[in-house]
């Protein structure tokens, strides 16, 4: 029986790794949870998980009187609950689906602490990958990537001679965006960018789907996962998010994984340990398929994925910036304070003004994280000033 932890357990991929384990009773216990500001689901949690003795609140008043009216339960709050969720409940594995630079440390906790590790935060390898990496080999602690991409990949990459290979291919749907002209995104809304055409998602992905800045963090993280150069590394567009990710070999060939979009297939496959196993989800059904369509990406249409491409290139300490300046760029526009395509300016800003640290140790990641947010949000203010004085 394996003891599961869930970071951020209230949201979609949180609710869908819930789902699994409990589909499967026999293999998982959800023994702790974190949650931010949805008290109400969480009662539902407890009621439904009654294995569950530990779990980290965001809000400090949640805490005082969450821990009266659950007197068997040993209540934390804040980020640092994050980490004393790990640091004293018994666990086999971390599920981390937090949102953002939140995730990073503890992700890397897990590792140091010799427990593995099934990671939904992107944002853990795109920071601080190198890092996360170099502790690994020191813990012996394994990680498993919940993404459809990176799940694909790994199916597609079992047991093959690397030196047979010439590309990872990363599908893509493009986002909400995709059949539009770069001069109607000038005028977008949050209703228009949250319509992502094939998967259901929290709003930060879907706004990093629409600008294809998700595209960018998988890069970084297939480097990570699969010790892949960029070069070897290309992104396709596919309409109908059907293939997931496929492997070409030296021979002209590819393999890919084709499935069904549900994320329940990726979440299955990390917690048990990148094997597969029978999922509750929609079959995919060949005969009621009109097609599969894909497309050239272009990246002048897409800003964002540029930007990334040139964070991995400048190395080091830029792919903090990355995350952190696009952390803000996205905040800003779903408040509504900012246009969509302003997003990668923001971006570019902070890139440009920044001076890489070339192999940053855990603080000096936290130290750029917290210059790139300064920095971003001086340029919005400075915008958004200029706006009303015009």
């Amino acid at each position: 029986m394996k003891k599961i932890i869930i970071l951020g357990a209230t949201g979609s991929i949180g609710c869908q790794t819930r789902e699994v384990i409990k589909e499967n009773p026999q293999d998982f216990e959800l023994v702790g949870v974190s949650i931010g500001h949805n008290i109400k689901l969480l009662r539902k949690i407890l009621e439904s998980f009654e294995c569950i003795k530990f779990v980290t609140v965001q809000e400090y008043s949640d805490y005082i009187y969450l821990k009266e009216e659950y007197p068997k339960i040993t209540f934390f709050y804040g980020n640092e609950g994050l980490i004393s969720l790990i640091e004293n409940c018994p666990s086999d594995l971390v599920v981390n689906s937090l949102v953002g630079f939140v995730g990073f440390l503890p992700s890397l906790y897990t590792i140091k602490k010799g427990i593995d590790l099934a990671l939904a935060n992107k944002e853990s390898l795109v920071v601080g990958g190198s890092l996360i990496k170099k502790e690994m080999k020191k813990s012996k602690a394994r990680l498993f990537a919940i993404d459809s991409e990176h799940c694909a990949l790994s199916k597609c990459l079992e047991g093959k001679d690397v030196s047979q290979i010439r590309n990872l291919v990363i599908t893509a749907s493009g986002g909400s965006f995709r059949d539009y002209t770069k001069d109607q995104l000038e005028n977008v809304t949050i209703k228009d960018a949250l319509n992502h055409p094939s998967w259901s998602m929290g709003n930060k992905i879907t706004i990093d789907s629409a600008t294809m800045m998700n595209k960018g963090f998988e890069i970084i993280e297939a480097m990570h996962l699969f010790d892949f150069p960029l070069e070897k590394i290309k992104v396709l567009l596919h309409d109908e998010s059907i293939i997931h990710s496929l492997v070409e070999f030296v021979d002209n060939s590819y393999l890919a994984d084709i499935g069904p979009t549900d994320m329940k297939v990726a979440i299955s496959y990390a917690l048990y340990e990148n094997k597969r196993h029978e999922v509750k989800t929609n079959k995919l059904e060949f005969d009621k398929l009109s097609g599969l369509h894909f497309r050239k990406l272009d990246l002048d249409f897409y800003p964002c994925l540029t930007l990334a491409i040139k964070a991995i290139k400048m190395g080091g300490s830029a792919t903090t910036v990355l995350n952190r300046s696009n952390e803000v760029a996205v905040s800003s526009f779903l408040k509504n304070e900012i246009k969509f395509t302003q997003i990668s300016k923001i971006i570019e800003y902070a890139l440009n003004k920044h001076e890489v640290i070339i192999d940053p140790d855990e603080k000096e990641i936290i130290k750029t994280d917290e210059w790139a947010k300064n920095i971003s949000e001086e340029f919005i203010r400075r915008e958004l000033n200029a706006k009303h004085n015009y």
